[in-house]
Protein backbone atom coordinates (compact mmCIF):
# COMPACT_ATOMS: atom_id res chain seq x y z
CA UNK A 1 0.00 0.00 0.00
CA UNK A 2 2.75 2.08 0.70
CA UNK A 3 4.23 1.61 -2.78
CA UNK A 4 0.99 1.89 -4.37
CA UNK A 5 -0.04 5.37 -3.24
CA UNK A 6 3.04 7.19 -2.55
CA UNK A 7 5.58 6.33 -5.27
CA UNK A 8 2.92 7.66 -7.99
CA UNK A 9 2.48 10.61 -5.70
CA UNK A 10 5.93 11.27 -5.24
CA UNK A 11 6.86 11.22 -9.16
CA UNK A 12 3.63 13.92 -9.96
CA UNK A 13 3.87 16.49 -7.24
CA UNK A 14 8.09 17.38 -6.90
CA UNK A 15 7.58 19.22 -3.76
CA UNK A 16 6.36 15.93 -1.93
CA UNK A 17 9.57 13.87 -3.23
CA UNK A 18 11.92 16.94 -2.46
CA UNK A 19 11.33 18.71 0.92
CA UNK A 20 11.31 14.77 2.52
CA UNK A 21 13.95 12.96 0.53
CA UNK A 22 15.78 11.40 3.33
CA UNK A 23 12.45 10.63 5.26
CA UNK A 24 11.56 8.78 1.96
CA UNK A 25 14.53 6.98 1.47
CA UNK A 26 14.62 5.89 4.86
CA UNK A 27 11.05 4.36 4.09
CA UNK A 28 12.28 2.53 1.06
CA UNK A 29 14.83 0.78 2.60
CA UNK A 30 12.28 -0.45 5.20
CA UNK A 31 9.63 -1.51 3.22
CA UNK A 32 12.58 -2.92 0.83
CA UNK A 33 13.69 -5.14 3.38
CA UNK A 34 9.94 -6.17 4.77
CA UNK A 35 9.62 -7.45 0.75
CA UNK A 36 13.06 -9.73 1.87
CA UNK A 37 11.54 -10.65 4.44
CA UNK A 38 8.21 -11.60 2.97
CA UNK A 39 10.61 -13.76 0.40
CA UNK A 40 12.51 -15.69 3.51
CA UNK A 41 8.53 -16.53 5.05
CA UNK A 42 7.32 -18.03 1.71
CA UNK A 43 10.26 -19.82 1.56
CA UNK A 44 8.73 -21.43 4.90
CA UNK A 45 5.08 -21.81 4.23
CA UNK A 46 3.38 -24.90 3.94
CA UNK A 47 1.24 -26.54 0.87
CA UNK A 48 -1.29 -29.55 0.87
CA UNK A 49 -0.14 -32.12 -1.74
CA UNK A 50 -3.23 -34.41 -2.78
CA UNK A 51 -4.79 -33.17 1.38
CA UNK A 52 -1.46 -33.40 3.26
CA UNK A 53 0.17 -30.16 5.12
CA UNK A 54 3.92 -30.71 3.15
CA UNK A 55 6.51 -29.38 5.91
CA UNK A 56 9.61 -30.33 4.69
CA UNK A 57 12.15 -27.44 4.04
CA UNK A 58 13.78 -28.45 0.44
CA UNK A 59 10.22 -29.22 -0.83
CA UNK A 60 9.01 -25.96 0.55
CA UNK A 61 11.74 -24.05 -0.78
CA UNK A 62 11.82 -25.50 -4.50
CA UNK A 63 8.08 -24.94 -4.53
CA UNK A 64 8.40 -20.95 -4.10
CA UNK A 65 11.18 -21.03 -6.34
CA UNK A 66 9.68 -22.70 -9.17
CA UNK A 67 6.50 -20.49 -8.52
CA UNK A 68 5.57 -17.29 -11.04
CA UNK A 69 5.50 -15.89 -7.57
CA UNK A 70 8.96 -15.82 -7.27
CA UNK A 71 9.82 -14.83 -10.55
CA UNK A 72 7.81 -11.31 -9.77
CA UNK A 73 9.59 -11.10 -6.21
CA UNK A 74 12.44 -11.45 -7.62
CA UNK A 75 11.83 -8.69 -10.24
CA UNK A 76 10.19 -6.53 -6.95
CA UNK A 77 13.39 -6.71 -5.16
CA UNK A 78 15.99 -5.20 -8.27
CA UNK A 79 17.55 -2.38 -6.65
CA UNK A 80 16.39 0.11 -9.49
CA UNK A 81 17.20 2.65 -6.69
CA UNK A 82 21.18 3.01 -8.00
CA UNK A 83 19.26 4.60 -10.95
CA UNK A 84 18.77 8.06 -8.52
CA UNK A 85 22.52 8.16 -9.22
CA UNK A 86 22.49 8.57 -12.43
CA UNK A 87 19.00 9.81 -12.83
CA UNK A 88 18.56 12.33 -9.56
CA UNK A 89 16.98 11.72 -6.75
CA UNK A 90 13.53 13.53 -8.56
CA UNK A 91 12.53 10.81 -10.37
CA UNK A 92 10.99 8.02 -7.73
CA UNK A 93 9.51 6.14 -10.87
CA UNK A 94 12.42 4.09 -10.58
CA UNK A 95 10.90 2.54 -7.89
CA UNK A 96 7.31 1.26 -9.88
CA UNK A 97 8.71 -2.48 -10.10
CA UNK A 98 7.96 -2.17 -6.62
CA UNK A 99 4.11 -2.32 -7.53
CA UNK A 100 4.59 -6.34 -8.59
CA UNK A 101 3.81 -7.03 -5.54
CA UNK A 102 0.21 -6.28 -5.51
CA UNK A 103 -0.68 -9.80 -5.50
CA UNK A 104 0.69 -10.19 -2.25
CA UNK A 105 -2.22 -7.94 -0.75
CA UNK A 106 -4.85 -9.57 -2.90
CA UNK A 107 -3.72 -12.67 -1.25
CA UNK A 108 -3.94 -11.01 2.20
CA UNK A 109 -7.24 -9.71 1.61
CA UNK A 110 -8.81 -12.97 0.84
CA UNK A 111 -7.84 -14.95 3.37
CA UNK A 112 -8.70 -12.83 6.06
CA UNK A 113 -12.35 -12.58 4.20
CA UNK A 114 -12.03 -16.13 4.84
CA UNK A 115 -11.30 -16.45 8.11
CA UNK A 116 -13.42 -12.83 9.20
CA UNK A 117 -16.30 -12.58 11.23
CA UNK A 118 -17.65 -9.59 9.06
CA UNK A 119 -16.76 -10.68 5.50
CA UNK A 120 -19.18 -8.17 4.27
CA UNK A 121 -17.75 -5.39 5.92
CA UNK A 122 -14.50 -6.57 4.66
CA UNK A 123 -15.37 -6.32 0.92
CA UNK A 124 -17.18 -2.88 1.22
CA UNK A 125 -13.88 -1.62 3.12
CA UNK A 126 -11.65 -3.27 0.40
CA UNK A 127 -13.95 -1.66 -2.56
CA UNK A 128 -13.95 1.62 -1.39
CA UNK A 129 -9.97 1.48 -0.81
CA UNK A 130 -9.75 -0.03 -4.45
CA UNK A 131 -12.43 3.14 -6.07
CA UNK A 132 -9.24 5.75 -3.38
CA UNK A 133 -6.53 4.14 -4.93
CA UNK A 134 -8.12 4.93 -8.90
CA UNK A 135 -8.98 8.46 -7.70
CA UNK A 136 -5.53 8.91 -6.30
CA UNK A 137 -3.51 7.60 -9.23
CA UNK A 138 -5.97 9.89 -12.19
CA UNK A 139 -5.71 12.73 -9.68
CA UNK A 140 -1.69 12.26 -10.04
CA UNK A 141 -1.97 11.79 -13.78
CA UNK A 142 -4.15 15.03 -14.31
CA UNK A 143 -1.60 17.11 -12.41
CA UNK A 144 1.36 15.47 -14.26
CA UNK A 145 -1.34 16.14 -17.85
CA UNK A 146 -1.48 19.55 -16.40
CA UNK A 147 2.50 20.23 -15.87
CA UNK A 148 3.21 18.52 -19.40
CA UNK A 149 0.50 21.15 -20.95
CA UNK A 150 1.11 23.88 -19.22
CA UNK A 151 -0.46 25.06 -15.67
CA UNK A 152 -2.88 27.98 -16.15
CA UNK A 153 -2.64 27.32 -19.99
CA UNK A 154 -6.59 26.85 -20.47
CA UNK A 155 -9.50 26.51 -17.81
CA UNK A 156 -9.11 22.74 -17.98
CA UNK A 157 -5.30 22.63 -17.06
CA UNK A 158 -4.79 23.27 -12.90
CA UNK A 159 -3.99 27.02 -12.45
CA UNK A 160 -1.29 29.02 -12.64
CA UNK A 161 0.91 27.91 -9.07
CA UNK A 162 2.16 30.87 -9.45
CA UNK A 163 -0.48 32.21 -7.78
CA UNK A 164 -0.30 32.08 -3.69
CA UNK A 165 -3.86 30.28 -3.30
CA UNK A 166 -3.09 27.18 -5.63
CA UNK A 167 0.60 26.84 -4.91
CA UNK A 168 0.78 25.06 -2.19
CA UNK A 169 1.24 21.27 -1.75
CA UNK A 170 -1.91 20.47 0.03
CA UNK A 171 -4.06 22.91 -2.50
CA UNK A 172 -2.68 20.93 -5.25
CA UNK A 173 -3.32 17.47 -3.98
CA UNK A 174 -6.77 18.56 -3.14
CA UNK A 175 -7.74 19.76 -6.18
CA UNK A 176 -6.52 17.75 -8.22
CA UNK A 177 -8.73 14.55 -6.37
CA UNK A 178 -11.64 17.37 -6.60
CA UNK A 179 -11.55 16.48 -10.49
CA UNK A 180 -10.53 13.21 -10.54
CA UNK A 181 -13.45 12.74 -7.75
CA UNK A 182 -15.84 14.54 -9.95
CA UNK A 183 -14.92 12.97 -13.56
CA UNK A 184 -14.95 9.25 -12.28
CA UNK A 185 -17.85 9.55 -10.74
CA UNK A 186 -19.65 11.42 -13.14
CA UNK A 187 -21.33 13.34 -10.56
CA UNK A 188 -20.21 16.60 -11.16
CA UNK A 189 -18.91 19.33 -14.32
CA UNK A 190 -15.71 19.91 -15.05
CA UNK A 191 -14.23 22.78 -16.79
CA UNK A 192 -14.71 21.49 -20.50
CA UNK A 193 -11.08 20.50 -22.34
CA UNK A 194 -9.57 22.45 -24.95
CA UNK A 195 -7.09 20.79 -27.06
CA UNK A 196 -7.77 17.56 -28.71
CA UNK A 197 -4.94 15.91 -26.12
CA UNK A 198 -7.28 17.25 -23.43
CA UNK A 199 -10.53 15.93 -24.96
CA UNK A 200 -9.00 12.27 -25.41
CA UNK A 201 -7.56 12.32 -21.57
CA UNK A 202 -11.05 13.20 -20.33
CA UNK A 203 -13.22 10.72 -22.81
CA UNK A 204 -10.20 7.89 -21.15
CA UNK A 205 -11.54 9.04 -17.95
CA UNK A 206 -15.12 9.20 -18.37
CA UNK A 207 -14.96 5.80 -20.02
CA UNK A 208 -13.03 4.89 -16.78
CA UNK A 209 -15.60 5.99 -14.50
CA UNK A 210 -18.39 4.43 -15.99
CA UNK A 211 -16.72 1.07 -15.41
CA UNK A 212 -16.24 2.49 -12.11
CA UNK A 213 -19.60 3.52 -11.10
CA UNK A 214 -21.41 0.13 -12.69
CA UNK A 215 -18.35 -2.26 -10.51
CA UNK A 216 -19.61 -0.01 -7.00
CA UNK A 217 -23.25 -0.51 -7.55
CA UNK A 218 -23.04 -3.91 -8.91
CA UNK A 219 -20.76 -4.97 -5.76
CA UNK A 220 -22.10 -2.73 -3.13
CA UNK A 221 -25.77 -4.38 -4.74
CA UNK A 222 -24.62 -7.86 -4.06
CA UNK A 223 -23.14 -7.01 -0.57
CA UNK A 224 -26.16 -5.54 0.59
CA UNK A 225 -28.40 -8.72 -0.82
CA UNK A 226 -25.91 -10.95 0.96
CA UNK A 227 -25.99 -8.76 4.28
CA UNK A 228 -30.02 -9.11 3.76
CA UNK A 229 -30.45 -13.18 2.52
CA UNK A 230 -30.92 -14.48 5.99
CA UNK A 231 -33.86 -11.73 6.96
CA UNK A 232 -35.14 -11.95 3.60
CA UNK A 233 -35.11 -16.31 4.07
CA UNK A 234 -36.53 -15.46 7.27
CA UNK A 235 -39.01 -13.22 6.43
CA UNK A 236 -40.31 -15.65 3.73
CA UNK A 237 -40.98 -18.50 6.11
CA UNK A 238 -42.92 -16.45 8.31
CA UNK A 239 -45.34 -14.76 5.52
CA UNK A 240 -46.00 -18.37 4.62
CA UNK A 241 -47.07 -19.39 7.69
CA UNK A 242 -48.92 -16.21 7.90
CA UNK A 243 -50.87 -16.90 5.12
CA UNK A 244 -51.22 -21.15 6.29
CA UNK A 245 -52.73 -19.39 9.99
CA UNK A 246 -55.16 -17.12 7.61
CA UNK A 247 -56.40 -19.36 4.96
CA UNK A 248 -57.56 -22.39 8.03
CA UNK A 249 -58.75 -19.61 10.25
CA UNK A 250 -56.53 -19.98 12.88
CA UNK A 251 -57.33 -18.61 16.87
CA UNK A 252 -56.02 -15.07 17.28
CA UNK A 253 -54.39 -16.01 20.49
CA UNK A 254 -52.41 -18.67 18.89
CA UNK A 255 -51.34 -16.82 15.59
CA UNK A 256 -49.93 -14.30 18.32
CA UNK A 257 -47.72 -17.41 20.16
CA UNK A 258 -46.46 -18.05 16.65
CA UNK A 259 -45.39 -14.82 15.82
CA UNK A 260 -43.73 -14.43 19.24
CA UNK A 261 -42.11 -17.31 18.65
CA UNK A 262 -40.55 -16.30 15.44
CA UNK A 263 -39.55 -12.87 16.93
CA UNK A 264 -37.82 -14.37 19.35
CA UNK A 265 -35.99 -16.37 17.26
CA UNK A 266 -34.78 -13.71 15.42
CA UNK A 267 -33.84 -11.44 18.34
CA UNK A 268 -31.50 -14.22 20.19
CA UNK A 269 -30.11 -15.14 16.93
CA UNK A 270 -31.53 -18.57 16.79
CA UNK A 271 -33.18 -18.77 13.63
CA UNK A 272 -30.35 -20.82 11.47
CA UNK A 273 -31.50 -24.42 11.24
CA UNK A 274 -28.26 -25.96 12.17
CA UNK A 275 -28.93 -29.31 10.24
CA UNK A 276 -29.43 -26.94 7.06
CA UNK A 277 -26.18 -25.28 7.55
CA UNK A 278 -24.20 -28.34 8.39
CA UNK A 279 -25.17 -30.17 5.60
CA UNK A 280 -22.39 -29.51 3.49
CA UNK A 281 -19.80 -30.77 5.75
CA UNK A 282 -18.43 -34.20 5.35
CA UNK A 283 -19.51 -36.78 7.88
CA UNK A 284 -16.70 -36.80 9.82
CA UNK A 285 -16.36 -32.36 10.66
CA UNK A 286 -20.23 -33.17 11.41
CA UNK A 287 -19.96 -35.07 13.49
CA UNK A 288 -16.83 -33.31 15.40
CA UNK A 289 -18.77 -30.03 15.55
CA UNK A 290 -21.96 -31.72 17.39
CA UNK A 291 -19.52 -33.75 19.98
CA UNK A 292 -17.14 -30.25 20.37
CA UNK A 293 -21.35 -28.14 21.05
CA UNK A 294 -23.22 -31.41 22.60
CA UNK A 295 -20.89 -34.14 24.24
CA UNK A 296 -20.29 -32.74 27.60
CA UNK A 297 -23.87 -31.78 27.75
CA UNK A 298 -24.68 -35.69 27.02
CA UNK A 299 -22.20 -36.87 29.67
CA UNK A 300 -24.40 -35.23 32.53
CA UNK A 301 -27.59 -37.45 32.05
CA UNK A 302 -27.16 -40.01 34.52
CA UNK A 303 -28.24 -43.11 32.59
CA UNK A 304 -25.18 -42.26 30.22
CA UNK A 305 -22.98 -41.62 32.37
CA UNK A 306 -21.08 -45.13 31.94
CA UNK A 307 -22.00 -45.47 28.29
CA UNK A 308 -18.75 -45.99 26.08
CA UNK A 309 -17.37 -43.00 24.47
CA UNK A 310 -18.60 -44.51 20.91
CA UNK A 311 -22.23 -45.05 21.71
CA UNK A 312 -22.49 -41.10 23.33
CA UNK A 313 -20.86 -39.97 19.77
CA UNK A 314 -23.62 -41.74 17.82
CA UNK A 315 -26.21 -40.51 20.35
CA UNK A 316 -24.23 -36.90 19.83
CA UNK A 317 -25.49 -36.81 16.04
CA UNK A 318 -29.06 -37.86 17.16
CA UNK A 319 -29.43 -34.73 18.96
CA UNK A 320 -32.15 -32.12 17.53
CA UNK A 321 -31.80 -28.27 18.52
CA UNK A 322 -35.57 -26.87 19.61
CA UNK A 323 -36.26 -23.37 20.46
CA UNK A 324 -38.85 -22.66 22.69
CA UNK A 325 -40.23 -18.71 23.05
CA UNK A 326 -40.90 -17.61 26.67
CA UNK A 327 -44.42 -18.76 28.41
CA UNK A 328 -44.04 -21.85 25.56
CA UNK A 329 -44.98 -25.32 27.19
CA UNK A 330 -42.88 -27.75 26.04
CA UNK A 331 -45.00 -31.12 27.44
CA UNK A 332 -47.86 -30.80 30.21
CA UNK A 333 -49.31 -33.65 32.75
CA UNK A 334 -50.33 -36.51 30.74
CA UNK A 335 -48.45 -36.54 27.62
CA UNK A 336 -46.74 -39.41 26.32
CA UNK A 337 -43.02 -39.04 26.66
CA UNK A 338 -41.05 -39.80 23.82
CA UNK A 339 -38.31 -37.32 23.92
CA UNK A 340 -35.27 -36.79 26.85
CA UNK A 341 -34.73 -33.15 26.17
CA UNK A 342 -31.00 -31.40 28.00
CA UNK A 343 -31.18 -27.48 28.59
CA UNK A 344 -28.64 -25.93 26.22
CA UNK A 345 -29.39 -21.99 27.38
CA UNK A 346 -32.28 -20.66 29.15
CA UNK A 347 -34.60 -21.51 32.19
CA UNK A 348 -37.07 -24.20 32.55
CA UNK A 349 -40.07 -24.33 35.35
CA UNK A 350 -41.70 -26.85 36.39
CA UNK A 351 -45.63 -25.58 37.67
CA UNK A 352 -48.43 -26.21 38.99
CA UNK A 353 -51.96 -27.11 36.87
CA UNK A 354 -52.64 -23.46 37.57
CA UNK A 355 -49.59 -22.58 35.38
CA UNK A 356 -48.51 -20.18 38.13
CA UNK A 357 -47.02 -21.86 41.23
CA UNK A 358 -43.58 -23.08 40.71
CA UNK A 359 -42.35 -26.40 42.01
CA UNK A 360 -38.64 -25.91 40.30
CA UNK A 361 -36.68 -23.91 38.16
CA UNK A 362 -34.42 -26.02 35.61
CA UNK A 363 -31.67 -24.23 34.13
CA UNK A 364 -28.39 -24.68 31.95
CA UNK A 365 -27.25 -28.20 31.74
CA UNK A 366 -30.55 -30.10 33.18
CA UNK A 367 -32.58 -32.41 31.76
CA UNK A 368 -35.46 -34.85 31.94
CA UNK A 369 -37.47 -37.16 30.83
CA UNK A 370 -34.55 -39.29 30.20
CA UNK A 371 -36.48 -42.78 31.31
CA UNK A 372 -38.66 -42.14 27.75
CA UNK A 373 -35.78 -42.01 25.21
CA UNK A 374 -35.74 -45.89 26.10
CA UNK A 375 -38.81 -46.08 24.30
CA UNK A 376 -37.37 -44.16 21.25
CA UNK A 377 -36.64 -47.28 18.78
CA UNK A 378 -35.48 -45.13 15.94
CA UNK A 379 -32.77 -43.25 17.41
CA UNK A 380 -31.21 -44.73 20.19
CA UNK A 381 -32.12 -48.61 19.23
CA UNK A 382 -30.30 -47.78 16.13
CA UNK A 383 -27.15 -46.55 17.75
CA UNK A 384 -27.49 -49.45 20.42
CA UNK A 385 -27.26 -52.16 17.91
CA UNK A 386 -23.48 -51.99 17.80
CA UNK A 387 -23.76 -51.95 21.52
CA UNK A 388 -25.17 -54.70 23.01
CA UNK A 389 -22.94 -54.31 26.28
CA UNK A 390 -24.26 -50.65 26.39
CA UNK A 391 -27.92 -51.88 25.70
CA UNK A 392 -28.18 -54.14 29.07
CA UNK A 393 -26.66 -51.38 31.22
CA UNK A 394 -29.15 -48.69 29.51
CA UNK A 395 -32.29 -51.34 30.58
CA UNK A 396 -30.57 -51.97 34.22
CA UNK A 397 -30.24 -48.14 34.90
CA UNK A 398 -34.13 -47.78 33.36
CA UNK A 399 -35.55 -50.67 35.41
CA UNK A 400 -33.97 -49.01 38.56
CA UNK A 401 -34.97 -45.18 37.62
CA UNK A 402 -38.37 -46.71 37.32
CA UNK A 403 -38.10 -48.47 40.57
CA UNK A 404 -37.30 -45.34 42.62
CA UNK A 405 -39.72 -43.52 40.83
CA UNK A 406 -42.23 -45.76 41.97
CA UNK A 407 -43.03 -47.06 38.17
CA UNK A 408 -42.05 -50.12 38.46
CA UNK A 409 -42.83 -53.29 41.27
CA UNK A 410 -39.60 -55.66 41.02
CA UNK A 411 -41.77 -58.45 42.62
CA UNK A 412 -44.71 -58.48 40.46
CA UNK A 413 -41.93 -58.34 37.60
CA UNK A 414 -40.27 -61.06 39.11
CA UNK A 415 -43.21 -63.56 39.67
CA UNK A 416 -44.10 -64.07 36.02
CA UNK A 417 -47.41 -64.97 34.79
CA UNK A 418 -49.47 -67.26 36.60
CA UNK A 419 -49.12 -71.01 34.59
CA UNK A 420 -53.00 -71.40 35.22
CA UNK A 421 -53.95 -68.14 33.78
CA UNK A 422 -51.22 -68.94 30.95
CA UNK A 423 -53.36 -72.03 30.35
CA UNK A 424 -56.74 -71.17 30.02
CA UNK A 425 -55.62 -68.80 27.09
CA UNK A 426 -54.24 -71.58 25.93
CA UNK A 427 -57.42 -73.26 25.56
CA UNK A 428 -59.20 -70.25 24.29
CA UNK A 429 -56.85 -69.64 21.65
CA UNK A 430 -57.26 -73.05 20.45
CA UNK A 431 -60.96 -72.99 20.59
CA UNK A 432 -60.53 -70.32 18.50
CA UNK A 433 -58.78 -71.66 16.11
CA UNK A 434 -61.09 -75.14 15.79
CA UNK A 435 -64.12 -72.48 14.93
CA UNK A 436 -61.86 -70.78 12.16
CA UNK A 437 -61.03 -74.20 10.61
CA UNK A 438 -64.38 -75.13 10.75
CA UNK A 439 -65.93 -72.18 9.17
CA UNK A 440 -62.83 -72.07 6.52
CA UNK A 441 -63.98 -76.11 5.83
CA UNK A 442 -67.90 -74.65 5.27
CA UNK A 443 -66.87 -71.73 2.56
CA UNK A 444 -64.31 -74.02 1.40
CA UNK A 445 -67.30 -76.47 0.44
CA UNK A 446 -69.81 -74.05 -0.41
CA UNK A 447 -66.83 -72.68 -2.90
CA UNK A 448 -66.27 -76.67 -4.61
CA UNK A 449 -70.03 -76.39 -5.34
CA UNK A 450 -70.56 -73.24 -6.91
CA UNK A 451 -67.61 -74.08 -8.82
CA UNK A 452 -69.34 -77.74 -10.28
CA UNK A 453 -72.61 -76.21 -10.27
CA UNK A 454 -70.85 -73.73 -13.25
CA UNK A 455 -68.98 -76.06 -15.11
CA UNK A 456 -72.33 -78.04 -15.13
CA UNK A 457 -74.27 -74.99 -16.91
CA UNK A 458 -71.44 -74.45 -18.96
CA UNK A 459 -71.55 -77.69 -20.37
CA UNK A 460 -75.52 -77.82 -21.39
CA UNK A 461 -74.94 -73.96 -22.71
CA UNK A 462 -72.49 -75.40 -25.10
CA UNK A 463 -74.52 -78.28 -25.82
CA UNK A 464 -77.44 -76.17 -27.20
CA UNK A 465 -75.01 -73.81 -28.74
CA UNK A 466 -73.93 -76.82 -30.94
CA UNK A 467 -77.47 -78.14 -31.77
CA UNK A 468 -78.34 -74.93 -33.03
CA UNK A 469 -75.64 -74.97 -35.22
CA UNK A 470 -76.54 -78.13 -36.90
CA UNK A 471 -80.10 -77.19 -37.13
CA UNK A 472 -79.10 -74.35 -39.07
Amino acid sequence: MYNWTLIIARACFEELQADYLIFWFFLDFLFDSLYLCDMMFRTRTGYLDQGLLVKDQVKLRQCYINSFQFKLDLVSMVPTDLLYLVLGTSYPEVRLNKLLRFNRMLEFFQRTETRTNFPNALRISNLVLYIVIIIHWNACLYFSFSKAIGFGADRFVYPDPSDPEFGRLVRKYAYSMYWSTLTLTTIGETPPPVENSEYFFVVTDFLVGVLIFATIVGNVGSMITNMNAARADFQARIDAIKQYMTFRKVTVDLEKRVIKWFDFLWTNKKAVDEREVLKFLPDKLRAEIAINVHLDTLKKVRIFADCEAGLLVELVLKLRPQVYSPGDYICRKGDIGREMYIIKEGKLAVVADDGVTQYVVLSDGSYFGEISILAIKDDLMEALTEYPDAKALLEEKGRQILMKDGLLDLEVAAQGPDPKEMEEKVERMTDALDVLQTRYARLFAQQEAGHSKMKLRLSRLEGRLTTATATA
